[in-house]
């Protein structure tokens, strides 16, 4: 008993994932969690709260092979980070045969988008707040038109996901993200809690029980099918 308490502790402390089977439904659900920035292919300071993309993969890869696993649970307060490390954590939690709701809490910025909205249904607290800005440019760019084609293609690829998996359309998305009256110094939209349900980002305004009220009753459906 106490070592799968450790055990516990230690999945929490270091990845920020839980498995949940003490409800009252008996169902067995994974909890997942975005937090600080995403990391991608370069180590960021030992100072910034990071999710590491090589620590999310293989735990989604386990919960969709796991048949004890019966949902996931994705909980997200993200600034946002690595565009191809994110889209592809987005990508893949879409692609989960399982039950999955998300549910933003404090922020989802940026790249964290797609993945407030890659699962089956999604919530947002009413003062969670979601960014939604062009993709910047950091580091060393060459200046010629390949490299601005291969920024516009990014940003088409993240339009393109987060409209297949909400009910916001690729046109008004692109809006938003150009808006220049919002962000100080910079482009791009903030929207608030239900802001961010009237623009068909995400599905319903709620918090934590709401959240798992609605993946209990998708595994049940689940289970009847």
């Amino acid at each position: 008993m106490a070592e799968n308490q450790e055990k516990k502790s230690e999945q929490i402390k270091e990845f920020g994932q839980i498995d949940l089977k003490n409800n009252r439904e008996n169902n067995k659900i994974s909890l997942l969690t975005i937090i600080g920035e995403i990391e991608g292919h370069d180590c960021l300071p030992a100072t910034t709260k990071t999710t590491k993309y090589e620590h999310v993969l293989p735990k989604l890869a386990e919960m969709e092979d796991n048949q004890d696993t019966e949902g996931l649970l994705l909980l997200l307060n993200t600034v946002g980070g690595d565009v191809e490390s994110g889209l592809a954590i987005a990508e893949m939690i879409a692609s989960i045969r399982k039950p999955t709701v998300s549910l933003v809490l404090g922020g989802s910025h940026s790249i964290g988008v797609p993945l407030a909205v890659s699962t089956d249904y999604s919530f947002i607290v009413p003062s969670g707040t979601m960014v939604i800005h062009p993709v910047r440019m950091n580091g060393t760019v060459i200046g010629a038109q390949p490299t601005y084609d291969y920024f516009k293609q990014m940003q088409d690829r993240i339009l393109k996901f987060i409209s297949s998996h909400s009910k916001a359309k690729e046109e008004r998305l692109e809006k938003l993200m150009m808006n220049t009256g919002i962000l100080t110094k910079d482009l791009g939209t903030i929207l608030v809690g239900k802001e961010a349900v009237e623009e068909g980002l995400i599905d319903e305004v709620g918090g934590i029980s709401q959240a798992f009220d609605k993946l209990h009753s998708l595994i049940e459906k689940c289970k009847k099918a």
